[in-house]
């Protein structure tokens, strides 16, 4: 996965994820890390392969790896993170050799990953990110869990798929 690669490796990624791991230093809810996105990536690539969507593996790791790179300039001067994350992964991407049409789709699923449409598509990669990000993480165990802000609806309750 040379292109993924390319992706961790690219100075504007590494930037931003530094100044995103220094805004969160005493952060007590869920981080923003490569370790979330990783999760993200492979719950994804799961959805992608149990549901037989045939999206692209480079795809769904590029998307979940830059799916909160926005948060450097939100904890910066409050831009919302999936919009300017959609701006910032684009730079990445071209970068990292991928197609315009990837770069369009991966970027759509970026800005429209915090909320999501009750008639979304669910064969679509916008929402495969949104349903992995809210999957990744493991609610029933999080001694934040009680202060959490997200709804219990939201919260992820058990091990789920």
């Amino acid at each position: 996965m040379q292109r993924v690669d390319n992706i961790l490796n690219n100075n504007i990624y590494n930037q931003c994820m530094a100044q995103i791991e220094k805004a969160e230093e005493k952060r007590r809810f869920c981080l923003h890390d490569l370790e979330h996105s990783l999760a993200v990536a492979r719950i994804a690539y799961i959805i992608n392969l149990e549901e037989g969507l045939g999206f692209d593996k480079e795809c769904i790791y590029a998307m979940a790896l830059l799916h909160d790179i926005g948060r450097c300039e939100e904890y910066e001067n409050g831009t919302p993170h999936h919009m300017a994350g959609s701006r910032i992964a684009e730079k990445i991407l071209r970068a990292s050799s991928f197609t315009e049409e990837e770069i369009y789709f991966i970027t759509q699923a970026i800005e429209s990953h915090k909320i999501i449409s009750d008639d979304a598509d669910k064969a679509d990669l916008r929402y495969i990110l949104y349903r992995a990000d809210k999957l990744s993480r493991n609610c029933f165990e999080c001694k934040m869990y009680d202060e959490c802000y997200w709804d219990e609806e939201k919260k992820n309750q058990t091990v789920q798929m």
